[in-house]
């Protein structure tokens, strides 16, 4: 349905009813030549990123946790608390998503795997150590033992999900 406001702008409304209650939803878009069904993906989208900043705000302490007003400390930040919810994330579907455990995940991480998580971890964790030693703030050895505790659990983690993979193959073969 596409309505104008009282300053001459076209909006599309799409009304979403819920599958299971007899809830409605009704989403406006000032893209009127977009489908509907477009308008609820890209709906859809938004949400999901909504929930994940909220759960950054109120689980990970993103604002909380630190005051900085430097912008490399900031997206230093950001980074942390992000990776927080990366591992966290994984963790749950691990242990939570029976989709996880299935072959459409694998084909699609094996189709996105430019870059893999420990190269990734490794490329983030080095630039980091150049800024540490050109700021001069911390004694190496104790960065270095820090990238390696980081490194170490990214690598356990790994460890783990493989694991539960070789475990569900197993299950699925018998």
């Amino acid at each position: 349905m596409v309505v104008e406001t009282k300053k001459d702008q076209k909006i599309k409304i799409v009304f979403v009813r819920h599958r299971h209650k007899r809830h409605w939803l009704a989403i406006l878009s000032t893209k009127i030549d977009l489908a509907d069904e477009e308008i609820v993906r890209i709906y859809g989208k938004r949400c999901d990123i909504e929930v994940f900043f909220k759960m950054l705000k109120h689980y990970l302490n993103l604002e909380r946790e630190t005051q900085l007003r430097d912008f490399d400390g900031i997206i230093g930040h950001i980074t942390i608390v992000m990776s927080r919810y990366v591992f966290l994330a994984f963790e749950q579907r691990c242990h939570d998503d029976p989709r996880t455990l299935g072959s459409l995940f694998y084909a699609c991480s094996e189709e996105q795997q430019d870059l893999s998580l420990v190269d990734a971890m490794q490329r983030l964790l080095s630039l980091a150590l150049d800024k540490v030693r050109a700021a001069g703030v911390i004694a190496e050895s104790a960065v270095l033992t820090i990238v390696d505790a980081v490194m170490g659990f990214a690598v356990d983690m790994l460890q783990t999900g493989k694991r539960l993979s070789h475990v569900t193959n197993i299950i699925t073969a018998s």
